[in-house]
């Protein structure tokens, strides 16, 4: 997989963060998402705690907080839908609003924009190609990984190829104004699936006729050291033992 495509999650950066080795990250990350998902949702000061975790490795890993909030922008149609609950949960109560739908609001929020800002904590400082690699080395199954590798690796092709069709239907005067005129973006999407199916026939047949026999050729990746691990582990660790003792004192 070639390092030459820039994949828009990504911040290029030097941080400690960004040194330390996939596979490690990719725990960290779903540890710290168990943990916040298994927390009580009264529980605000675990939440509080969280945000401090996710906002200190933020700071660690040299990432400017307008870079970060741009990325979160991503949950709001989720905010937006769980906006709905304290009107459909139970009877008003509560200035016209059901209480349980508040709480569950605020259940959905908190833990969908910390979950999210640990992925993007993930995605910023880890290439799309390193992630892939760091869940080979979890052993992942051979054949997810493969898909995910080819995925990254022609997603800015196929994006590329959208982006020229689009060109070429507006230079042909396509300015869609009514319902009816959609059809022709159909037949270009068509169009472009088509051509990207076999586009990948003729590259699977091109590499088995190279060799390839289900794995990729290995590449240099980052030894996981003792501090690497220990630092890894820190936060999550933290936010597991925060949910446990907020489990205990729900």
């Amino acid at each position: 997989m070639s390092r030459s495509h820039t994949h828009a999650p990504y911040h290029h950066g030097g941080s400690v963060i960004h040194r330390m080795a996939p596979h490690l990250k990719i725990i960290a990350a779903f540890g710290f998402v168990v943990a916040v998902v298994i927390t009580p949702r009264e529980a605000w000061w675990a939440f509080g705690a969280y945000l401090a975790g996710v906002v200190a490795v933020s700071v660690a890993a040299r990432l400017r907080p307008g870079f970060v909030v741009f990325r979160l922008a991503v949950i709001l149609p989720f905010l937006v839908a769980a906006a709905s609950l304290p009107f459909l949960e139970g009877p008003p109560t509560w200035h016209g609003f059901s209480i349980e739908g508040l709480w569950d609001l605020w259940n959905v929020a908190v833990k969908a924009s910390l979950g999210a800002f640990a992925s993007i904590l993930l995605a910023s400082t880890t290439e799309a190609p390193d992630v892939v690699r760091g869940l080979e080395t979890l052993r992942l199954p051979r054949a997810l990984t493969a898909i995910m590798g080819f995925m990254v690796r022609y997603l800015d092709v196929v994006g590329g190829e959208l982006a020229a069709m689009r060109v070429a239907m507006r230079s042909r005067g396509y300015q869609p104004r009514w319902l009816g005129e959609v059809g022709a973006l159909a037949k270009g999407i068509g169009s472009l699936f088509v051509r990207s199916f076999e586009r990948g026939e003729r590259v699977y047949r091109a590499m088995i006729s190279r060799g390839y026999a289900g794995r990729m050729p290995l590449e240099e990746t980052v030894h996981a050291t003792t501090a690497m691990i220990a630092a890894s582990f820190a936060v999550p660790f933290a936010a597991v033992c925060v949910a446990l003792i907020a489990i205990g004192s729900a």
